[in-house]
């Protein structure tokens, strides 16, 4: 058989959305693509369908999730706490340890079938940071990668290191979900709750406080299209 690879991506802006409605329809998408990988193995080229790729935005409300990979005790907010900050805390299936989603956030979950892409994780992981690092370096930061440590960074390797966009990934049959939090406008005393990324070293930043001003509604979608337009060009991706 003869497998083409889609590289057309459909974009969809979900708003604001719990955590756990968003994992669900994330998990729907996968489904839905690793079904028709598994009935492709069996078809002619006639009868061969193109899987399908998704990118989505979302705004989650304040959320802490923890991979599984992650160390409970890095949770350092108790129920109460979590209560009185307005937050919940989701265990989910995506790897890392445990990070932050909330308002004043940019987060992506590309759902992707990586054979039309390239079948390589760990390529995907530094493809999804050099979009980001594309992204910020039109405002002047020069957003880098630190060894071991996913995501990206400002001054690695100097004492007042920070992460501006956590990542974590999950990938079923070469499909992936879960994806980027790009720290916007985000109240970053709620990092104060956990050990980000069980990191215990490292500080976190956001785009309002590296360049000392609030993003308007209108730069938030410019800083969105700057996203799609880099996510474009780094995996050569149409979006649809």
């Amino acid at each position: 058989m003869t497998i083409t690879q889609n590289k057309k991506t459909e974009f969809r802006e979900l708003g604001l959305m719990d955590y756990e409605p968003a994992f669900d329809y994330q998990e729907n998408l996968m489904k839905s693509i690793i079904d028709l990988k598994l009935k492709n193995r069996d078809r002619s080229d006639e009868e061969y369908e193109e899987t399908p790729n998704y990118l989505l935005f979302v705004e989650h409300p304040h959320v802490y999730t923890l991979g599984k990979s992650g160390h409970e005790e890095n949770m350092l907010a108790n129920s109460e706490k979590l209560k009185e900050i307005d937050a919940t805390f989701v265990k989910t299936n995506r790897g890392g340890d445990i990070t932050y989603h909330g308002f004043g956030q940019i987060v992506g979950y590309p759902v992707l079938d990586l054979d039309n892409f390239k079948s390589d994780i760990f390529k995907y992981m530094r493809d999804l940071e050099e979009v980001i690092i594309k992204v910020i370096a039109e405002y002047g930061l020069k957003g880098e990668r630190s060894e071991g440590e996913t995501g990206v960074w400002l001054d690695v390797g100097k004492p007042y290191a920070r992460k501006i966009c956590a990542m974590g990934v999950k990938t079923s049959k070469w499909v992936t979900m879960h994806g980027f939090g790009l720290n916007v406008n985000t109240d970053l005393k709620y990092f104060e709750y956990i050990i980000p990324c069980g990191i215990k070293d490292k500080a976190v930043t956001s785009l309002e406080r590296e360049l000392e001003r609030k993003f308007s509604d209108d730069e938030v979608y410019e800083l969105k299209e700057k996203i799609k337009k880099h996510f474009c060009e780094v995996f050569e991706a149409e979006l649809v």
